[in-house]
């Protein structure tokens, strides 16, 4: 499902108030790999479908120093972004199926790094960056079960930036791509 596709009934709220849960956030990957024009927000592809942990992690990086009068003294020098996601095989789901790639699994460098929107569903508010995809397992389990996968997204590159998701550009990626499909 594309972001456009998720949000078109939903109404984002910029003031919104009060407890959000783990299903009101939208991790959504560009699946494009420079095919063609840059990819708008709204072709974006949410990461979803059979997906049942999404882990959002800032993995702080820090260095630990002794100085002679203060002590030992702790200073942040940087952060590594990631997301780790597990779930259900799904078959068919664009998500997946990218990432479960043969390019994908066994891809390096930046052959396997993606642009990202990762945002709260309720006030659009989040993050755009780039990460690299990384297949710990691409289908385990016990017979008769559903096969699982565990997937991992890590930072790359620049920090993230801040990203604000607006609705009327998504209508519009919409409206075009409905405009196309009855051509």
């Amino acid at each position: 499902m594309k972001v456009s596709e998720l949000m078109q009934e939903r109404k984002v709220e910029p003031n919104y108030e009060g407890w959000v849960t783990n299903d009101d956030y939208v991790f959504a990957i560009d699946t494009s790999m420079g095919k063609g024009a840059a990819t708008n927000d709204g072709d974006y592809v949410v990461v979803e479908m059979g997906i049942a942990g999404l882990d959002s992690q800032m993995n702080p990086v820090t260095q630990d120093k002794q100085y002679i009068r203060s002590g030992q003294n702790t200073m942040k020098t940087g952060t590594q972004r990631s997301f780790s996601v597990t779930g259900d095989r799904y078959a068919g789901d664009p998500a997946q199926d990218f990432c479960l790639s043969h390019k994908m699994k066994y891809g390096t460098g930046n052959n396997v790094v993606v642009n990202y929107i990762y945002f709260n569903i309720l006030n659009g508010k989040g993050e755009r960056g780039q990460v690299s995809v990384i297949v710990n397992s691409d289908g385990s389990g016990n017979a008769g079960e559903s096969s699982a996968v565990d997937i991992e997204f890590k930072k790359i590159g620049s920090n993230p930036t801040e990203y604000t998701y607006e609705a009327e550009a998504a209508a519009q990626v919409a409206s075009e791509t409905t405009q196309k499909s009855t051509k």
